[in-house]
């Protein structure tokens, strides 16, 4: 007669859980390997522009640099190196010049939104908060469009209404870095495509090995170019 296995019901959620928090562990990293390489990638770029440019003495020069190098681009890897995208990658190296002071808690749609608050102390603070309240690109714009850093400046109690401020934004997850439009216009991906999110987690899961050697010989060859 056969022996009769039975499985305790404790023993088999406590290895789901176990595997699940394994699987998780691993997107998340997955996820903030993609972000990194392409908040570096953007600010090298906008480096090597300014650098070739040579300065605001140049500024016709370095116009018609970025139009030449954005065609052969364009033609090479799709528009995510449009004329726009390079002046955007120049001008977030030229706002964020020290490499140590970019976190890699944000996105680059992030970045592209905070480069464009001139005062610094300003873009200093929005940014802390993005990163302190897990604000997503929409609710950093939600709340630069209410006058949120003004409203505090002004305020006698400056800590309640940050805290009324924060209620009911979108919780930025880690799952969200892979829609966000530059990471899927550089994985030649379009926008408007109806991917199901696991078949696009699944073939970034499946590729990243190939996407993060692309990245690295692009490194490579663009500071050979220099």
């Amino acid at each position: 007669m056969d022996e009769i296995i039975t499985i305790e019901d404790n023993e088999t959620n406590e290895l789901f859980l176990d595997i699940k928090r394994l699987i998780e562990q691993s997107k998340s990293r997955v996820y903030r390997t993609i972000n990194n390489e392409i908040v570096y990638l953007h600010w090298t770029i906008g480096k090597m522009i300014v650098e070739k440019q040579g300065g605001n003495s140049r500024a016709k020069y370095g116009d018609l640099l970025i139009e030449e190098i954005s065609k052969r681009l364009t033609d090479q890897f799709g528009k995510g190196f449009s004329i726009q995208n390079l002046r955007r990658m120049r001008q977030f190296y030229l706002t964020y010049p020290i490499r140590s002071t970019i976190s890699s808690e944000l996105s680059i749609s992030h970045y592209y939104e905070l480069i464009r608050i001139k005062e610094e102390n300003k873009r200093k603070f929005y940014m802390k908060e993005c990163i302190n309240s897990n604000w997503d690109v929409r609710e950093l714009q939600r709340q630069r469009t209410t006058l949120l850093y003004e409203r505090i400046a002004n305020s006698k109690d400056k800590s309640k209404l940050l805290e009324l401020s924060t209620k009911g934004h979108n919780i930025y997850e880690n799952k969200d870095i892979i829609k966000d439009p530059f990471v899927l216009e550089f994985l030649d991906i379009k926008e408007n495509t109806n991917y199901l999110e696991s078949d696009l987690e699944k073939n970034i899961l499946d590729h990243l090995k190939e996407f993060i050697d692309v990245i690295e010989n692009e490194k490579k060859n663009m500071e050979i170019n220099l």
